[in-house]
């Protein structure tokens, strides 16, 4: 587990070069876009070639009612055509207004494919993008998808984009619902996005599917099936956190919650390196690499005893040694929650981080990474995906943020859980304090991309089968 995050090299510069004068293509639409509590959606595209590496719809939501609409309510279609029937793509995110983590990307497949649309996109937004008061919209939304394998994509032939669009102005050629109504725009005939034959497509690569799945149904940290099951739980010093601390197996425990077995890790202290207690546990062999890897974890914004104010680590990563500074193979990638801050944060902060080197002394970080700025106290369902074109982070169903090709992993890795302290600087008091992190269950898929309602799918039949623990990854 490395430190604080930096911002790495991303691959995509982001384009924002000036609007072009040229005129609006202004398009009509077809559904009550003027309707009270009813939007319109406004295109354009920095990717005017007929082929190019991604496609860059670039939109707006505009509230054309005159009552305040919830984002959370509006789903944009943009229309396109494979370029071969086994193409799978994948979403992004380059910059938004009112922030990417607030926006998601999924792919469909058409009911009734055209001769220049099979497949849409379909732009959501969680409650985090907020409301649209009426006249208001969310500004700039640079969005992109590539083919999974980076192939050169054809748009030319799509029926949403247009090459001479470079100025912001009203299409018709994307849909925009709200609370399932279509108010607006044309989808390629015979596909209204009411219709509910309309499947959605999860892009899954195919290839391997091998599965470790725990849910945490052990005694003690004593339990021999912990070890016999692959789980190391430290107890040897060093690093992250407090120099001098010590990692505690024995506060590495088992309980009840919802029903089901969770492990909790308890980190404590009084206030010094010598009374400061921290936890981890993390699988022994190095063996996961590309795939899904999801766990259901409860984060904690307070102790359960003592004063509050340390500056207090709980995570969720995948990690490799780093076998020298700045060495190329190394690769990390990270769930980390602070409850009260550090690393120059004064408060709340979730970071996902994904790392391509790093030097430990003097300190040089090379990654790129993902925040949000608020509470997580209390359970989450946490995936992350990693696939030859990219990594991409999503909490409780929704996209958190997605990386670029430069972090992608070089070797295998393990997968871990810890919670630690920063420093002994955020709460000087010597009353001794305790704080729990608590995992639910534990999931990697080898070699397949796994939308998040399909992990939750797959965990509720490993556990409606009473199956609590299978692995078939194989060593690498």
């Amino acid at each position: 587990m490395t430190s604080r995050p930096t911002r790495g090299r991303g691959r995509l510069a982001l384009a924002l070069s000036a609007l072009l004068g040229s005129a609006l293509l202004t398009a009509v639409p077809t559904q009550a876009s003027a309707a009270d509590g009813s939007v319109a959606v406004q295109y354009r595209t920095s990717a005017t070639g007929a082929t190019a590496d991604q496609s860059e719809p670039w939109l707006k939501v505009r509230n054309n009612g005159s009552t305040t609409v919830q984002l959370s309510q509006v789903k944009v279609r943009y229309y396109f055509k494979a370029d071969t029937a086994s193409a799978s793509y994948r979403f992004a995110c380059s910059w938004a207004v009112r922030g990417c983590a607030g926006i998601t990307g999924t792919f469909g497949t058409l009911a009734n494919p055209t001769a220049t649309a099979d497949r849409y996109l379909e732009i959501g937004f969680t409650s985090a993008a907020g409301t649209l008061a009426p006249g208001a919209d969310t500004g700039d939304m640079q969005l992109r998808f590539y083919q999974a394998n980076w192939q050169t994509l054809r748009q030319s032939d799509d029926y949403s984009f247009s090459g001479t669009q470079t100025a912001y102005g009203d299409w018709n050629k994307v849909t925009a619902q709200l609370s399932g109504a279509t108010v607006w725009g044309t989808a390629p005939a015979g596909n209204d996005p009411t219709d509910p034959t309309d499947p959605t497509d999860p892009t899954d690569p195919p290839g391997g599917g091998q599965t470790l799945f725990d849910d945490f149904s052990y005694s003690s940290h004593t339990d021999p099936a912990i070890s016999a099951h692959g789980w190391n739980v430290r107890s040897n010093s060093g690093g992250p956190g407090v120099p001098g601390a010590t990692w505690d197996p024995s506060k590495v425990t088992f309980t009840s919650s919802g029903g089901n077995s969770v492990m909790n890790l308890e980190t404590s202290t009084a206030g010094t390196a010598s009374s400061t207690v921290q936890t981890e546990v993390l699988t022994k062999a190095t063996k996961f690499r590309n795939g899904t890897y999801a766990a259901r974890v409860k984060f904690s914004d307070a102790p359960k005893s003592g004063p509050d104010g340390d500056r207090l680590v709980q995570t969720f990563f995948t990690i490799n040694d780093l076998k020298a500074p700045m060495a190329d193979d190394y690769a990390e990638y990270d769930f980390e929650y602070l409850p009260n801050g550090g690393w120059g944060e004064p408060s709340n902060i979730l970071y996902t981080t994904s790392w391509e080197t790093y030097n430990p002394d003097p300190w040089q970080a090379v990654n790129q990474h993902t925040e949000s700025r608020q509470s997580y106290a209390g359970w989450h369902d946490l995936v992350v995906t990693i696939d030859n074109s990219a990594i991409t982070y999503y909490i409780d169903g929704q996209l958190f943020g997605t990386h670029d090709a430069q972090y992608l992993p070089e070797r295998p890795m393990s997968i871990n859980f810890n919670q630690w302290l920063i420093d002994l600087a955020g709460q000087t008091s010597t009353t001794p304090r305790a704080y729990d992190q608590q995992v639910d269950y534990v999931l990697h898929v080898k070699d397949q991309v796994l939308t998040p309602a399909q992990v939750a799918a797959k965990v509720a039949a490993y556990r409606g089968a009473g199956t609590a623990f299978v692995d078939e990854v194989p060593a690498s």
